[in-house]
């Protein structure tokens, strides 16, 4: 059956307010981008009550020409039978495709003013975090029974005694291979007897510590803010808000003081696991017996590098723990969101205490520690 003619679209100019006429179909395509481009830029609104036929393509065209005039959102009237359809196309008009990215140099400072203007929301967002943890931690000091010491002890268990067998292993692994790097150097001087302080000082102080949080950060921050995302995305912190419970005392506290509690004890095991991995190759490839191995340590090795080594370990707690939830309860209700979050905390917490102990180093160095 043979469509009914249609008039084509039609503009007349009244003062300040455009009127529409005609058929604005996918029909007369070219002549609606004719009759739209040929409007006075002097317009302030757009009649479109006088239309006798909108399909899709004339709502949109409308809706990116008032946008581009810069127009208000009521400039453009529609008949009444007409605004369902423009409901529906008003939900949709923004997902078009992305425009190609830009490779100037202008681009370029763009991407990279946006980039350090979402870190900057980053680090404002996680201080403010800590804040509010240390008020609620502040609070269960005072008020002992709002501890959730189930959870505690629950996470306790995750973080510190599952892991402690990958701790151990790496960290013999790492002290093994730095003794045989030290020991076929300093061969060369004659002086394979310093392995012994090259294993020390560089456990106690650096690799225990910092081995310990790094695979933390990669095993539990992931897994912090996957748990804590699941439960952003299937509504459950809403319903422990609902109920009139804190998600931070319930959720962000317990894996916090697990934290806070089980890195300094995986910090020590990494110690001593990197010391026997050391007096493995001490023993086995320079000749230098277990015996004499810890005398040289006795002997050589003050207590303040362990105290170094120590007292870093709660700080990077605190950062993994952080990043970690906080990350979680930024999770926006979608997989790809749960993703992105998940990666993110990762990358945020390794990358915050590389940059934590270089600062810890040259500080301790500065100061005769």
């Amino acid at each position: 059956m043979p469509k009914a003619p249609t008039s084509p679209p039609t503009l007349d100019i009244d003062g300040e307010t455009l009127r529409l006429s005609g058929s604005w179909t996918l029909d007369h395509a070219g002549n609606v981008s004719s009759a739209l481009a040929s409007a006075p830029d002097g317009a302030a609104a757009v009649d479109a009550t006088g239309i006798e036929r909108l399909d899709t393509l004339g709502v949109l065209q409308l809706l990116r020409f008032v946008h581009r005039r810069g127009m208000p959102d009521d400039a453009l009237g529609f008949r009444e039978d007409h605004l369902a359809l423009v409901a529906a196309i008003e939900d949709v008009a923004d997902d078009r495709p992305k425009k190609r990215r830009e490779y100037g140099v202008a681009a370029a400072l763009a991407r990279l003013g946006e980039t350090m203007h979402v870190n900057g929301r980053e680090i404002v967002a996680l201080v403010s975090f800590l804040g509010e943890s240390l008020v609620k931690l502040g609070r269960i000091a005072r008020q002992p029974r709002r501890l959730r010491v189930t959870s505690t002890v629950h996470h306790m268990e995750q973080v510190g005694l599952d892991a402690m067998p990958l701790v151990a292993l790496l960290s013999f692994m790492v002290g093994a291979v730095i003794a045989f790097l030290g020991s076929t150097i300093l061969a060369e001087f004659g002086a394979t007897l310093f392995v012994v302080e090259l294993v020390g000082i560089a456990f106690l102080r650096e690799f225990g510590v910092l081995l310990t949080a790094i695979l933390l950060a990669g095993r539990t921050a992931s897994a912090f803010t996957a748990q804590i995302g699941i439960m952003v995305t299937r509504e459950e912190v809403d319903a422990i808000r609902t109920l009139g419970l804190d998600p931070i005392e319930l959720l962000v506290i317990p894996r916090l003081l697990a934290l806070l509690v089980m890195l300094p004890l995986l910090t020590f095991i990494a110690m001593v696991a990197g010391l026997l991995g050391g007096m493995a190759v001490a023993a086995f490839e320079v000749g230098i017996p277990p015996q004499a191995f810890l005398v040289r340590l006795d002997e050589t090795i003050e207590l303040r590098h362990f105290l170094v080594g120590m007292a870093k370990a709660p700080v990077f707690a605190l950062v993994i723990g952080l990043i970690g939830c906080l990350e979680g309860l930024q999770v926006q209700g979608t997989a790809q969101s749960l993703g992105e979050r998940t990666t993110s905390s990762v990358v945020q917490t390794i990358s915050l205490v590389i940059l934590l102990d270089a600062v810890a180093a040259i500080w301790f160095m500065q100061v005769g520690w």
